[in-house]
C-alpha cells in the first residue's frame, strides 16, 4: 500500500480496494473519467455500498495529489485517524458521568477552523465532534496538524443527513443550539448547561435556513466593531467556554 503523509492518500487500484475491504475510514474516493472496468467497477460497487464520497475527475488531478506515485485511475482520500460513530460520543459522555456535549459543524470547509476547533473541543469536555459527509472538511493532515494533537483525544464521527441526525438527537433529550447573528439570546444568556448540541455554521453562509428552524434556539455574539462576523472558530470557542463555565458554575 501506497501512502503519502503529507497528502492523505492511498494510490493504485489494488490498494485502493484493499483499504475498502479492510474497512478503514476514507474521506471520498477520486476516480478518473473515462470507462470503469475489471477492478475499477469493483471499486466503485464497493464504495457506493459504503455510502462514501466517489469523484470523477481528470486524471490531471490525480497525477497533482499523487506527486509521481502510480495512481492507475483511483485514489482513496483517507483521515489520519479513524472515524467515530455517534453512539461511540455518546456512550464517552455516558463513561464520564457527564451530560453529552457535543459540536456539529454545518458545511466548515477551512481545515484550519475545523483543527482550531478541535483543539478547543478537547479543552473545553467536548465529547465529539459531527462532520456531515458532503459539502464539509473532513479529517486531513492539515486538520491534525492545527489541532496540535487534539484529534487524537476528540472523537469525530461523519454524519449523512443533518436534519436527520438533529431529530435523533432532540429524540433522546438533546438541546439543539445554533449559531447565529439573529439569535434571540445573547450566548452568556442561555442556559447551556444540559444535554446539548452546539451548530456553527459555514464560514461565508453560516447555519442554513433548514438547520435554523430545527434548532431550539439561536444565541449570538455580541460585536461592536464594522465587522459583522467572527471566524467559525472563535465563535464556536466563545460558545464552547461558555458551556464550561456553566458546567463548573454548577459543580461548584
Amino acid at each position: 500500500m501506497k501512502m503519502n503523509e503529507e497528502k492523505d492518500f492511498v494510490a493504485g487500484r489494488n490498494s485502493v480496494l484493499e483499504v475498502l475491504k479492510s474497512g478503514r475510514s476514507i474521506n471520498k474516493i477520486l476516480v478518473a473519467k473515462g470507462d470503469k472496468h475489471g477492478v475499477l467497477r469493483e471499486i466503485i460497487g464497493q464504495a457506493r455500498s459504503k455510502g462514501l464520497v466517489i469523484q470523477e475527475v481528470d486524471a490531471g488531478k490525480l497525477d497533482s495529489i499523487t506527486g509521481g506515485v502510480r495512481h492507475q485511475g483511483v485514489i482513496a482520500m483517507v483521515p489520519p485517524v479513524a472515524y467515530a460513530e455517534l453512539e461511540d460520543i455518546l456512550k464517552r459522555a455516558e463513561e464520564q458521568g457527564q451530560p453529552p456535549f457535543i459540536v456539529l459543524l454545518d458545511e466548515l470547509e477551512d481545515p484550519h477552523n475545523v483543527g482550531a476547533i478541535l483543539r478547543t473541543a478537547d479543552a473545553t469536555g467536548v465529547h465529539g465532534v459531527l462532520l456531515p459527509k458532503r459539502r464539509s472538511c473532513p479529517l486531513s493532515g492539515t486538520v491534525a496538524r492545527t489541532s496540535a494533537g487534539a484529534v487524537e483525544y476528540v472523537p469525530v464521527a461523519r454524519i449523512g443527513n443533518i436534519g436527520q441526525t438533529i431529530e435523533r438527537l432532540k429524540k433522546i433529550g438533546f438541546w439543539i443550539v445554533g449559531a447565529d447573528m439573529e439569535g434571540e439570546k445573547n450566548y452568556y444568556e442561555a442556559d447551556l448547561s444540559g444535554p446539548l448540541a452546539i451548530i456553527i455554521g459555514s464560514e461565508g453562509k453560516g447555519l442554513g435556513r433548514l438547520v435554523k428552524e430545527q434548532c431550539d434556539f439561536l444565541v449570538r455574539i455580541p460585536m461592536r466593531g464594522q465587522i459583522n462576523s467572527l471566524n467559525a472558530s472563535v465563535a464556536c470557542s466563545l460558545l464552547m467556554y461558555e458551556v464550561l463555565r456553566q458546567r463548573e458554575m454548577k459543580i461548584s
